[in-house]
């Protein structure tokens, strides 16, 4: 069996496979010359507690069961980590209702929250501004690159083989399987497991899949960080009250493993794929999405949350009053640029994004197409999933 790609899906879905079946013969395959390049090395770290989701979507019970998982691989392998906690504020009177709504959805998905006001806020976080907020316990931070390190080390040492800087090129059915062709040459199975994030769908097409079904918008998040002497204004975890209508949580305050505090993302459109800053264009990738009804379709209903975001993506001064309204006291001079990453966030043919996280079968192949956050925390309860529809659809895992 071939993975298409080492990013944390890729490698929970081949240590699942491992498991399931241990004398199965498993390639992991990716482009790139590092594992965990793309999305799983640029995250902010949370170990998420599934508050947000829909209660019986795949993206709360998967969440439920992989940070589970998660968290006995991260003490099998003693991976720094903080089970810090977090809170998600109501800034005024007004989102109230929404803060009610939220404890209310993390009541159904079993998640324990504690609601507190203004002043128990400030107890908590002393330099962040709201009426009220619910106290996540169950929500911490960790290094998702640690964690692909440890699945790596698992699944090598169960036999399984891990090619970098491998680029698969098309697939071709035979009676008995498939051959992926890549840059290496021809790798000869009986399927192949895309895990391949921001080109999930092109690799989908090439094995054979609907190609019209869904496709990858690629969404970058960009983000600031608190210069050293401004950490002391966050204590842990800080998130706004999310806009229910679109499935991005804002931008909010992180502690990460390392001590430092990053701020964002925003999510603006990437002009490439795997395009960290504005500078990065595709022209394949760009007129993709500019030619495809899809991207009207998704623009005509999200235009101003849009408009917005560029604006952030392109102000600094805009960015900081989005972190202001948290955290009052920050100046200009606490912020500097950090990194950004991509989300492989699918779209369907009407121009909705995907919620929830996605599966599709072809002939010798199954295929992860939607597996945005909390795809990290969730990623062994992704890989188990993929596992148990490959024996029912595919059986042998050789």
């Amino acid at each position: 069996m071939v993975v298409v790609g080492a990013g944390i899906v890729g490698l929970a879905t081949a240590h699942a496979m491992v498991g399931h079946d241990p004398s199965a013969k498993i390639v992991v395959i990716d482009k790139e010359v590092e594992a965990a390049h793309h999305q799983t090395g640029r995250n902010s770290g949370v170990i998420h507690s599934g508050i947000y989701y829909r209660p019986g979507s795949d993206k709360s019970t998967m969440v439920a069961e992989g940070r589970r998982l998660l968290l006995d691989l991260i003490d099998r392998h003693s991976i720094p980590h903080d089970m810090c906690g977090k809170v998600v504020v109501a800034l005024d009177d007004s989102e109230l209702p929404r803060l009610d709504a939220l404890q209310t959805r993390a009541a159904e998905n079993r998640i324990s929250t504690e609601r507190i006001d203004g002043d128990a806020l400030r107890e908590i976080e002393p330099h962040i501004a709201g009426v009220a907020a619910l106290r996540v316990p169950s929500a911490g931070i960790v290094d998702y690159t640690s964690v692909c390190a440890a699945l790596i080390e698992e699944i090598t040492e169960s036999g399984a083989d891990i090619q970098l800087g491998v680029e698969v090129t098309g697939t071709t059915d035979t009676s008995t399987g498939v051959v992926v062709h890549t840059t290496a040459g021809d790798i000869e199975t009986q399927s192949i497991i895309n895990c391949a994030g921001l080109q999930s769908d092109r690799v989908a097409a090439s094995a054979g899949a609907d190609a019209d079904r869904v496709r990858i918008m690629p969404f970058r998040g960009e983000y600031y960080k608190l210069v050293p002497s401004a950490r002391h204004l966050v204590n842990n975890l800080v998130y706004p009250l999310a806009d229910p209508t679109f499935p991005f949580l804002g931008v909010h305050l992180t502690r990460m493993i390392d001590g430092s505090i990053h701020a964002g993302p925003n999510a603006v459109p990437a002009l490439q794929r795997e395009g960290y800053r504005w500078r990065d264009i595709s022209v394949r990738d760009t007129a993709e999405m500019v030619f495809a009804a899809r991207s009207w379709r998704l623009a005509r209903k999200y235009w101003r949350t849009g408009a917005g975001e560029i604006h952030r993506s392109l102000s600094r001064r805009a960015f900081l009053s989005a972190l202001q309204r948290l955290c009052p006291e920050l100046t200009g001079a606490d912020i500097e640029p950090s990194g950004s990453g991509v989300r492989a966030q699918a779209i369907d043919s009407r121009g909705q994004l995907l919620d929830d996280f996605a599966f599709a079968t072809a002939p010798r192949a199954i295929h992860v197409i939607n597996a945005p956050s909390p795809a990290a925390t969730a990623c062994l309860a992704i890989g188990r999933a993929v596992a148990r529809r490959h024996e029912e659809t595919l059986g042998t895992t050789s």
